[in-house]
């Protein structure tokens, strides 16, 4: 962090690249990132439903007008206030608020409990924790055996919480509140997924598990799951805003980071934390240089650098203070030729995008090294 202090201008997401995969809220989880620094790529995996086009919804609101439940369970405060929305404009409003009057209601957490006082009801219980699994356990201890429950659904799966409540018993009554559909437009999604092959990207960000599903579903269609899965493991960060969101990466053996409180803004915090630490700095002829995704961090001071100068620095930086020879540094760049002249050009760039030439030696008639300190040497020489 002391970086970060000395050279405010810059946050502490500079240098990286993060793919959004979010339909609703990206614009504010973009702005979170790029105000910390990041360049954002956006595409979302999904699309919303809307509402009063929404056939589902509406024939499940009208059931539960004609037949009350005995429970409904409100999940999310934008899904339930959408809901109450939704019925006004086909005109079932005070129906349903009627309906929903006189059945327990259960509110999972405060936000919903605000939507749920703000269409004139009271819950009749919420959690401490937010957790569906805790409403879950309610349910079941109470008994739910001939029962009817309405469970407000918000595009997201519920894993093992309907089915659960159905081998216990209960008649089970989705209301499939904005359901996800494809992209009509599928190009940035193909455009996010070439740049995680490419590794273009330093990590991704899911915040519902349908668009986590969606976009490894679009990466199979293309032929590219395999190579999008290894970038996943190993050099693109897969971020998820919780655990439910992560299922679908998971089912595919790809670990995630989460954060401790599931919201837009503690995900943003856990990669200021997780990019930076996962960046490479060496002491390099008297400067400390931090590799980043499309920049590169000398002495605190961002040096943004083109693709193919990245790809020579992060092949020197494997072997730092060893050298490494040009075929070797040719097969490293973009669209590899045979032309080891293009080495040199990339290099002259890459050293005047540094703006301290000294970092990168020439050794004459074998290739170039990075000039590690040499008092590091034994720390790093195994690279």
């Amino acid at each position: 962090m002391d970086d970060e202090q000395q050279h405010p201008e810059h946050g502490p997401l500079a240098g990286f690249t993060v793919g959004v995969t979010a339909a609703r809220r990206a614009e504010e989880l973009g702005a979170l990132l790029q105000r910390r620094g990041a360049v954002v790529l956006h595409a979302p995996a999904l699309r919303i439903v809307p509402l009063a086009d929404d056939g589902e919804l509406l024939a499940s609101t009208k059931e539960l007008i004609a037949q009350a439940p005995d429970v409904v369970v409100a999940t999310t405060a934008i899904g339930f206030r959408g809901w109450i929305e939704a019925a006004d404009g086909w005109g079932l409003g005070r129906q349903l608020l009627e309906r929903l009057r006189g059945v327990e209601l259960l509110a999972r957490g405060p936000k919903v409990k605000g939507a749920v006082r703000a269409a004139g009801l009271t819950e009749s219980w919420s959690p401490s924790s937010e957790s569906m699994a805790e409403v879950l356990d309610r349910l079941l201890e109470e008994g739910v055996e001939g029962r009817r429950l309405a469970v407000q659904l918000h595009g997201e799966p519920l894993p093992g919480f309907v089915e659960a409540l159905r081998a216990g018993g209960a008649e089970v009554v989705p209301v499939p509140v904005y359901r996800w559909m494809p992209p009509e437009d599928i190009g940035p999604v193909d455009r996010l997924l070439d740049a995680v092959a490419a590794r273009a990207v330093d990590a991704l960000t899911f915040t519902s598990a349908p668009a986590a599903a969606s976009l490894l579903s679009r990466a199979e269609e293309r032929g590219l799951l395999g190579e999008v899965l290894v970038a996943l493991g190993h050099d693109v960060l897969p971020a998820c805003v919780g655990p439910v969101t992560a299922l679908p990466l998971q089912a595919r053996g790809v670990e995630t980071v989460q954060p401790e409180r599931f919201r837009l803004g503690p995900l943003v915090q856990l990669l200021c934390q997780e990019l930076p630490a996962r960046s490479r700095a060496l002491p390099v002829a008297g400067h400390r240089v931090e590799i980043r995704g499309h920049a590169v961090l000398v002495d605190g001071e961002l040096k943004p650098v083109p693709p193919a100068g990245m790809s020579l620095l992060r092949a020197l930086a494997r072997r730092p203070g060893w050298v490494v020879a040009r075929a070797e540094l040719l097969r490293a760049l973009p669209g590899t030729g045979r032309d080891e002249h293009a080495v040199e050009t990339a290099m002259a760039r890459l050293r005047t995008a540094l703006g301290t030439p000294k970092l990168i030696q020439t050794v004459v008639k074998r290739g170039y090294r990075l000039a590690l300190d040499p008092a590091a040497d034994t720390k790093y020489a195994d690279g």
